[in-house]
């Protein structure tokens, strides 16, 4: 069993690894969903994290609608991820109706070989999930990131349970969003095999002088070690069960 560990920094990555992440997802602004890393990101934790890395592909915010530009833009990016040397990337393409983007998906896919591709949580905002499904896997992405079309995977428990189910192995199903080890024994009886969690927490920051007349926190995120450490222990209990 996989435990995918999103983050938003290096120092959310060195953390996941150390915790015993067995693949991170790597994006940076995490109030936006998390979005493409920069330059200087990609490098050093190509450097720097000897797990698999798959980065987010996703030029800003918002919905998962692209223009000619903007594709341009992501084609750039999963050009230079492929030639940094990373072993995947992450992305999600919809066209105006809700459908899957098929063609533009299906382009990216190809760019980017032999990279794995994951079709993230724009999924989740497709029309149909079980047609949607069989679409993503037309376009080649080796797996789904889904919440169920939930906001917590949780919530989406029943509809994850039937995609895996329809899904019958051609496509990895891999349950994201709102997951802990809390919940995580339950997610698991969906029938996944991967997770994905960013078991993020919030921190202080370390400045001694803070300007109170801006009234911000200035709050880091990070990735809760003890967290992904329990996480690790359930799917390995179970790996030992089965």
């Amino acid at each position: 069993m996989t435990l995918e560990i999103a983050v938003f920094n290096i120092t959310s990555a060195i953390q996941a690894q150390s915790a015993g992440a067995n693949r991170i997802e790597l994006c940076e602004n995490p109030f936006d969903g998390g979005t493409t890393p920069s330059y200087g990101t990609l490098k050093t934790t190509i450097e720097k994290i000897t797990i698999p890395v798959f980065p987010i592909i996703r030029p800003r915010g918002g919905d998962f609608l692209y223009n000619n530009e903007e594709l341009a833009v992501m084609k750039k990016d999963l050009l230079l991820i492929r030639q940094l040397g990373f072993q995947g990337a992450v992305l999600g393409l919809l066209n105006i109706d809700g459908a899957v983007d098929i063609e533009q998906t299906r382009r990216l896919v190809e760019l980017a070989y032999p990279l794995e591709i994951t079709f993230h949580r724009a999924f989740d905002r497709a029309k149909n999930p079980l047609e949607s499904l069989e679409q993503v896997i037309d376009t080649g992405c080796a797996r789904i990131l889904t919440s169920g079309q939930r906001p917590n995977a949780g919530d989406g428990f029943d509809l994850i349970k039937e995609l895996v189910r329809q899904a019958d192995q051609r496509i990895v199903i891999v349950p994201g969003s709102g997951i802990r080890s809390s919940n995580l024994q339950k997610i698991i009886e969906t029938g996944a095999e991967e997770f994905h969690s960013s078991a993020r927490k919030e921190i202080n920051s370390a400045m001694k002088f803070k300007s109170s007349s801006m009234a911000e926190t200035l709050m880091n995120i990070c990735v809760d070690e003890e967290e992904v450490k329990k996480m690790k222990t359930i799917l390995q209990q179970n790996q030992l069960e089965n």
